[in-house]
């Protein structure tokens, strides 16, 4: 299983973009066609827009903002999303024990992965390669 970053998915929300394309060329070739994310990368997006839409005092400022999330729900609509289940919670906590010092929404992603014994393609590849036994790649070079 791979599984993709916010930064991968981000790309992919824009098909017109070389560089997604060049990522679903990649991901065409791969062995490994089972692709996923995780809810934490679901979160942190979702977050982003409801942020932009309470900071958007005015009703019709806020109307693309509510356009985005939107059409970001439909975007995960398509994906499998992988849960943050007790499992990713206890390996969450083991890594956390050992002092990696990434930021606590990565060490989660990290956690999930592990639990699935994927492959993470994230840009963040500094980051995720202090976390032992995870695979990290990243498709956006």
């Amino acid at each position: 299983m791979i599984v993709l970053d916010s930064d991968h998915l981000s790309v992919l929300k824009y098909e017109e973009s070389p560089l997604c394309r060049r990522l679903l060329q990649r991901m065409e070739a791969s062995p490994d066609r089972d692709f996923a994310t995780t809810i934490v990368c679901v979160e942190e997006q979702m977050r982003g827009w409801l942020a932009l839409i309470h900071r958007r005092k005015d009703a019709l400022e806020q109307v693309r903002c509510y356009l985005e999330l939107e059409a970001l729900l439909r975007f995960f609509q398509k994906w499998r999303v992988l849960s943050f289940d007790r499992s990713s919670a206890d390996r969450f906590d083991q890594l956390r024990r050992q002092r990696i010092r990434i930021g606590t929404q990565d060490l989660k992603i990290a956690a999930i992965v592990l639990e699935q014994d994927a492959l993470l393609l994230s840009r963040n590849t500094v980051d995720f390669e202090r976390v032992p036994g995870l695979r990290v790649e990243s498709w956006l070079v």
